[in-house]
């Protein structure tokens, strides 16, 4: 009988055990099922975040794309700017070559200053009169060797800056060749003062033959005035280009009121006389000369005169009429 009170008694423990297992299984299960669904909560809320992500980086994309296209087309556009500033340097480069040609073949010695008198560039002449090399881009004018007499440069250049008006004075090279120097301001297109152009013209020639014509002139008039008689030399026109001592002081006239007019206006038209006037405009031309032509005419200041007229036609030029000289010789007490 003990025993089966004992079996009774651990039977129902046994099953207390069980349902305490299971008991405490359902309530694992519970938990776990809790978790469960707390995690596949947090599943879909990371889920819906990675969603969320992914449009964002998906809107970023196309952002990128669209950059990238607009990238593109501003390259394709910088590449034609770049393209047509290229061809503007090669236009620009041409036209600075052809100007400096020009410049070079025109021979005149120039030579560009800034407004700090600085050298911006410079011809091939310049170089016989100013020790210039292509290195001297950018120095001081004033810090050049002048090969000059005759004036200063930097004084020239830095007057014609102020007074924005050109200087120009002859000056002589040390190789004795004289030239013409002009500084003047240059302005740009929008007529602002970017600095000086000083040119340099030979000019040797010219005063060359100012020389050798000053010498002729001299000489001739020497010796116009040399020949005893009244001599007149008449120009195109028959304008009286000059006349001799002996003509001034045998009709009693004055130099200012004869030289420059015509023949025929002298002293109020007194030698406006027909027979003249016929030998003057048309014998002559024809004959180129006549001799001994007599005639006789009362002079206001000194009356009646009897003369002869001996005259040249010498052309300097072919077909430019040339000059006559008249000479006047005075018949009157002749017997």
């Amino acid at each position: 009988g003990d025993g089966d009170g004992d079996a009774g008694k651990k039977k129902p423990s046994r099953i207390e055990s069980l349902e305490r297992e299971i008991q405490y299984t359902r309530e694992s299960l519970q938990s776990a099922v809790e978790e469960m669904e707390t995690s596949n909560e947090e599943l879909i809320s990371t889920n819906e975040e990675l969603q969320s992500t992914n449009e964002e980086l998906q809107s970023a994309n196309e952002e990128l794309e669209t950059s990238r296209e607009e990238m593109q087309s501003l390259n394709e556009e910088l590449s034609t700017v770049n393209s047509e500033l290229q061809a503007k340097v090669e236009e620009l480069s041409e036209a600075n070559d052809e100007m400096q040609d020009l410049l070079d073949g025109t021979k005149i010695a120039t030579v560009y200053l800034n407004n700090e008198l600085a050298i911006e560039r410079f011809t091939e002449e310049p170089t016989k009169l100013i020790s210039l090399i292509p290195t001297d881009i950018g120095r001081f004018i004033g810090d050049l060797t002048m090969q000059l007499r005759g004036g200063s440069v930097v004084d020239d250049a830095r007057s014609a800056l102020e007074s924005l008006v050109f200087k120009e004075r002859e000056v002589q090279a040390k190789s004795g060749q004289w030239y013409l120097m002009r500084t003047m301001p240059y302005r740009t297109r929008g007529n602002i003062i970017r600095g000086v152009i000083i040119t340099f013209v030979n000019i040797d020639k010219l005063r060359s033959a100012e020389a050798t014509t000053a010498m002729a002139r001299d000489f001739y008039e020497g010796v116009v005035d040399a020949v005893r008689e009244p001599l007149l030399i008449l120009g195109p026109d028959l304008v009286i280009v000059s006349a001799n001592r002996t003509f001034y002081d045998m009709f009693k006239l004055r130099k200012e009121a004869v030289e420059g007019g015509s023949i025929f206006d002298i002293g109020g038209g007194e030698w406006d006389i027909p027979s003249l006037r016929k030998l003057l405009e048309e014998i002559l031309p024809e004959n180129s000369v006549f001799d001994d032509y007599e005639g006789a005419h009362n002079f206001p200041r000194i009356g009646q005169r009897i003369f002869k007229l001996n005259a040249r036609r010498i052309e300097i030029k072919a077909g430019d009429g040339g000059l006559i000289l008249l000479a006047i010789e005075d018949a009157t007490g002749a017997a």
